[in-house]
């Protein structure tokens, strides 16, 4: 039996993402899963990870999506964040 997917895809740099939207994806996950601390763009910016808040990931988020992890996720309510393609395969069971 072949399965079967529907795919939405996003390009957030050119839709970017709200903060309402953010929070949404996050839901009870805190921002630093869905921030990427490995972004030249954040790490231009020399700011120590450990003084941002929560509220300070989402604001460089939205000024910048080149921080957010990609790719951005959402398979059977689960988000995913930076997954590869192991992890996709395993959630997908293929």
């Amino acid at each position: 039996m072949q399965k079967s997917f529907t795919l939405k895809e996003r390009d957030f740099f050119k839709e970017p993402f709200t903060r309402a939207e953010i929070k949404n994806i996050l839901g009870d996950t805190p921002a630093s899963q869905m921030f990427n601390f490995n972004s030249p763009s954040f790490k231009k910016m020399a700011l120590s990870p450990e003084t941002l808040s929560q509220d300070d990931l989402i604001d460089l988020m939205l000024q910048e999506p080149r921080m957010i992890h990609r790719p951005v996720i959402t398979i059977k309510g689960n988000t995913y964040f930076g997954a590869t393609q192991k992890v996709l395969e395993s959630v997908l069971n293929l």
